[in-house]
């Protein structure tokens, strides 16, 4: 099953329904989207949406990142990071592009910046 959403180059794709909870580090070569519940770190190669139900509290790696739902934690997005309007993101943000819409809740600092390179560590918030 192939998003249209989610332009990654693999066509590998994990969905985290609505109604699941998971705890854990999730890494992937692929993109992953999430409408449940995730406790933990999630990376990927690939991009990262997190749907209007879904909820992560940890640290978000992609290469793009779509925040429709509530994240606690930072956020690196290599190429581009969007907040829909129904986003809630309480962390830091390290991306090329920032993308805010109307009604969307951010709380913490930006970084935005040029360089290839990702920091080398975040720290979650409290």
């Amino acid at each position: 099953m192939k998003d249209r959403s989610m332009n990654g180059d693999s066509g590998d794709i994990t969905i985290i329904s609505h109604g699941v909870k998971l705890e854990g580090k999730i890494t992937s070569g692929g993109s992953i989207r999430v409408d449940g519940s995730i406790q933990g770190d999630i990376i990927s190669q690939s991009n990262v949406s997190v749907g209007e139900q879904g909820e992560v509290s940890g640290q978000i790696n992609g290469q793009s990142v779509t925040i429709g739902g509530k994240v606690v934690g930072s956020i690196n997005a290599k190429d581009k990071l969007t907040l829909e309007d129904k986003a809630n993101l309480k962390g830091d943000i390290f991306t090329k592009i920032l993308v805010v819409e109307a009604g969307a809740r951010f709380e913490g600092k930006s970084n935005m910046s040029e360089s290839k390179e990702s920091p080398k560590s975040f720290s979650t918030p409290s």
